[in-house]
């Protein structure tokens, strides 16, 4: 990976935009085939109580923010900010799926008896979302496999992409866009969503609090704005543990709002006798 020429890059010279057609060319499909679907919901009236503008809205931010994240010349410095990768991984963890899920219609309905059901709820299964989802981060976050995608270069592209569409998974069960493939209820979604924070919250935790610089290729590198590689990996872990919070502050509201709901099913009086 060759230096980079500026080591205090502005924010604009980081968004400088880049082509890929690997990525661009199916954001395009995937945005060109929402806004038909879209325009064509909308010529009626019960198409448009089922998608507001506020949703589409939502779902162009999201894949603004996902060419951003994968399109940018910061995409080009993983190895001179520590900081830098994690902020584009927490957008596309964190960010990007919770706009494009809430930017789908309402009451989609899929037969579950049907392929597509099936593929669905498997993936969209708690315990298959939360297994992917471990799996990605914990691995690529130990030293060994860390040290391994940025020695192979696969933290470029692949990283970046399991972690978006693992966390698609994980917002997809925290969100229930599918309610025909996704029979559950508000609790099981809080407690899932407190499980899910646990990696993140962990390794996080664990980069604010080592002494020491983790992995071998930060260990000497020449970092962006005169960071040094403790900097850059405490700050990361900050960027990690804020980027999960409001996941998790959404797993205390479900389970709250669970609770409550089980409280005032309990205390509901007994009907009166005519």
């Amino acid at each position: 990976m060759s230096l980079p020429t500026d080591l205090n890059p502005s924010l604009t010279e980081l968004l400088a935009l880049r082509f890929d057609p690997l990525v661009w060319l199916p954001v395009l499909a995937v945005t060109g085939v929402y806004a038909w679907r879209f325009a064509v919901a909308r010529r009626s009236e019960e198409g448009r109580a089922r998608w507001p503008v506020w949703r589409a809205v939502l779902f162009a931010l999201g894949m603004v923010l996902l060419i951003l994240a994968t399109q940018s010349a910061a995409t080009t410095l993983t190895l001179n900010s520590m900081a830098l990768y994690m902020s584009r991984l927490m957008v596309l963890a964190e960010v990007v799926p919770p706009l494009l899920i809430l930017g789908l219609p309402r009451g989609v309905a899929i037969d579950p008896r049907r392929p597509l059901g099936r593929i669905l709820g498997v993936l969209l299964d708690p315990w298959v979302a939360l297994a992917v989802w471990f799996a990605v981060v914990i691995f690529w976050n130990v030293p060994a496999g860390f040290n391994a995608s940025i020695v192979t270069n696969t933290a470029g592209a692949l990283l970046p992409a399991l972690y978006l569409l693992s966390s698609l998974l994980v917002w997809g069960v925290v969100l229930r866009p599918l309610p025909s493939v996704q029979p559950a209820s508000i609790g099981s979604r809080g407690w899932f969503g407190l499980l899910a924070a646990l990696p993140m919250m962990s390794v996080a935790a664990v980069w604010l609090y080592s002494r020491q610089v983790l992995y071998t290729p930060y260990v000497a590198a020449l970092c962006l704005w005169n960071l040094t590689p403790l900097d850059n990996q405490q700050i990361s872990g900050w960027i990690m543990m804020l980027a999960g919070t409001p996941a998790m502050a959404l797993a205390f509201i479900q389970l709250m709002g669970w609770l409550i709901e089980l409280t005032d099913g309990g205390a509901r009086p007994p009907a009166a006798k005519g």
